[in-house]
């Protein structure tokens, strides 16, 4: 049982309907078109949704992590670019600057990001360096008083929209004594003489997403924009990565549940041989699977969550629920699509733009092998 206060339901059942009313009717039109609905991400920003976990003094909400779980996931049941937007938004661009940054750096930049007017990108990932991000080709020294970073990432949510105000890059900033990379974290502003933004991706699914490669030649920011302590950029990353799967996994959740929810309404109005699909036990069956994988993703969530809020280790409870909740989403997914039949085949439908999106749901914010890598881990085996 996830016990809510009545505060985090109303803030649910908020998010809930505007999911319903203004996000699922848009859905397919920007996810066909490929483009970021800046009205709807204007909309949310206005909400408070951007600022849920952040003090009020910087512009955010005060709430906690559940509370961005909780808006995360009624999102993700009809849009997944929508979601991640958000969870990536918080996550990988203002996290950062509020977990790290000092005290301008989160004037200068938290109040946007916290009101929605701003989105930020992490870039971390290059063509040979994720999981391994000790393999990062990217480096950045200090030339009169200035970092100067070259290199390359890909793969990197909202880094190229409209309202992208920056990207916290990390890169090679020395060796340490025992001969392995420091990476640190550098914050690049968006239009920087050098910082190059590519045309975005043409992806399987999460069309709506902003997400692009992008390469620094001789890009210069000033040493002040050093995000954090020299050298610890990757571990600070791991915090950040750590709760950000909370609510990848929070995202997940609700993409297996908008799937069971469409399931369930079509089963009961379908009608074949004289009576509805789901008076069939194979699809009753099939649909209590999807209500079980739901309710199991949920727990671990919201379970994850609350250690974060209770200041509790969470690293095995994260992953466990990103691992949990990403596998029952393609599941759902699967199973949606069979249940609708040719329906589920055809874009236009929910289910079939959540079989597109789940996929990236098991290598997003560390694979599925990540996952069971870290628990494993947890338990004294040397995975």
């Amino acid at each position: 049982m996830i016990d809510l206060t009545p505060e985090q339901q109303r803030l649910s059942d908020e998010v809930r309907e505007f999911a319903d009313t203004v996000v699922a009717p848009a859905a397919y039109e920007y996810d066909t078109k490929r483009e970021l609905p800046y009205d709807i991400i204007r909309q949310m920003g206005d909400m408070g949704l951007f600022g849920l976990p952040f003090p009020v003094e910087y512009g955010g909400q005060g709430k906690t992590y559940v509370d961005l779980c909780l808006a995360v996931e009624q999102l993700a049941r009809v849009d997944q670019s929508i979601a991640v937007t958000l969870e990536a938004g918080v996550g990988l661009g203002a996290m950062p600057i509020f977990r790290q940054g000092t005290e301008e750096q989160k004037q200068q930049w938290l109040p946007d990001l916290a009101r929605g007017r701003a989105l930020a990108g992490f870039g971390l990932t290059e063509a040979g360096a994720g999981s391994d991000a000790r393999a990062t080709q990217t480096t950045a020294e200090v030339v009169d008083g200035e970092w100067v970073i070259n290199g390359s990432k890909q793969f990197i949510t909202n880094s190229g929209s409209e309202i992208t105000s920056l990207v916290t890059v990390t890169a090679v900033t020395g060796r340490k004594e025992n001969g392995t990379p420091e990476l640190s974290a550098i914050i690049v502003p968006s239009g920087t003489p050098g910082f190059t933004v590519h045309p975005a991706y043409d992806k399987v699914g999460w069309h709506t997403s902003d997400t692009h490669p992008l390469t620094f030649d001789d890009v210069r920011v000033p040493e002040a924009n050093l995000l954090g302590e020299r050298g610890r950029g990757y571990a600070n990353f791991l915090e950040y990565l750590d709760e950000g799967r909370v609510a990848f996994a929070a995202l997940a959740t609700g993409a297996a549940q908008g799937c069971l929810e469409e399931a369930l309404r079509y089963a009961k109005e379908r009608v074949v041989f004289g009576r509805a699909i789901g008076e069939n036990q194979h699809v009753a069956f099939m649909i209590a699977r999807m209500q079980s994988r739901v309710h199991s993703a949920r727990l671990a969530t919201y379970d994850a969550a609350h250690r974060i809020v209770a200041g509790k280790p969470f690293k095995a409870e994260a992953a466990m629920a990103k691992l949990i909740s990403s596998e029952a989403a393609m599941a759902n997914a699967r199973d949606a699509s069979h249940i609708f039949g040719g329906y589920g085949f055809m874009n236009e439908n929910p289910v079939a733009r959540h079989y597109r999106d789940s996929k990236v749901l098991e290598v997003g914010e560390g694979t599925t092998e990540v996952q069971l890598m870290v628990i494993a881990r947890t338990l004294g085996l040397s995975a």
